[in-house]
């Protein structure tokens, strides 16, 4: 028998990591992609007086990333709600009072396990165009902050999930140690697991922001004026033709790659750094 049989693997005991498996060769594939559709979008034969699918293309480009950018913004201000939320929530569930820690445990439950797209409907047909406040203010709620707040409420469920785990994966003892040295539990939770439970949080919330940013194309079903909605409407204004699919969708593609594959490689980093 050889000393490697008493070696402890563990790859092999670690719990799997689906981001464990990105390399940028994913990243070099799809940039050869878009270089093939480019070049096929040139190599088809011109009709006199009307522009190229790839001239097409560079014409809407400012107008396609302006609605990137606002697919940018509605994933900020929906991780922002969804974090602050979901952390106050998943603090409720390891609350010892019953009335707090059901309740919660229930929404959680509520948000984390219901499709993504019946949320979206639900909050743009629930919420006003506007709020009315006290004194006769008015705020008025555009379409894309509703879609903010239907993005932000599933992952608000799931944000308290991952508090909720970080918290218990830390080890009794210390809950132990803190109350022998006299430490209230707000006080044990706040100063000692707390600021150990956002390291191992943080790959989590990664991932979550990634499939957050990736969700808000839904909001063209409501015509809002994102990536995927302006670049449907730049096809149908230069008429609709079959040849632009190809070339318009693969650019919408390797965008959103662009901005979340940089994202991925440096979440797998972080999982290796603090991994249990």
């Amino acid at each position: 028998m050889t000393a490697r049989a008493f070696v402890l693997d563990k790859e092999r005991f670690s719990p799997w990591r689906p981001l464990s498996h990105v390399t940028w060769r994913y990243g070099l594939c799809l940039v050869a992609a878009f270089l093939v559709s480019l070049a096929s979008a040139l190599a088809q034969s011109p009709v006199p007086g009307r522009a190229s699918a790839l001239e097409t293309l560079i014409i809407w480009l400012p107008f396609i990333l302006k609605g990137f950018a606002l697919n940018l913004l509605m994933s900020f201000l929906a991780m922002g709600l969804a974090t602050v939320t979901g952390v106050a929530l998943g603090l409720m569930q390891i609350s010892l009072l019953w009335p707090v820690r059901v309740p919660s445990r229930f929404v959680t439950h509520l948000l984390r396990n219901s499709p993504w797209l019946v949320i979206l409907f639900a909050i743009m047909f629930m919420l006003p165009a506007e709020l009315r406040l006290p004194g006769g203010f008015r705020i008025p709620l555009p379409d894309w902050g509703k879609a903010t707040v239907a993005f932000a409420l599933p992952v608000m469920g799931n944000i308290s999930e991952i508090v909720r785990g970080a918290v218990y994966s830390i080890p009794t003892g210390q809950w132990e140690s803190s109350e022998g040295l006299g430490f209230t539990r707000s006080q044990t939770l706040r100063w000692i697991i707390l600021p150990q439970c956002v390291r191992r949080a943080i790959p989590p919330w990664m991932n979550w922001y990634a499939l957050l940013t990736l969700s808000t194309p839904m909001a063209s079903i409501f015509s809002i004026h994102e990536a995927v909605s302006n670049a449907q409407a730049g096809m149908e204004a230069a008429g609709a033709r079959p040849d632009l699919l190809f070339p318009f969708y693969l650019f919408l593609l390797c965008l959103f790659f662009a901005y979340i594959y940089p994202m991925a490689l440096w979440t797998r980093r972080l999982e290796r750094k603090y991994a249990l």
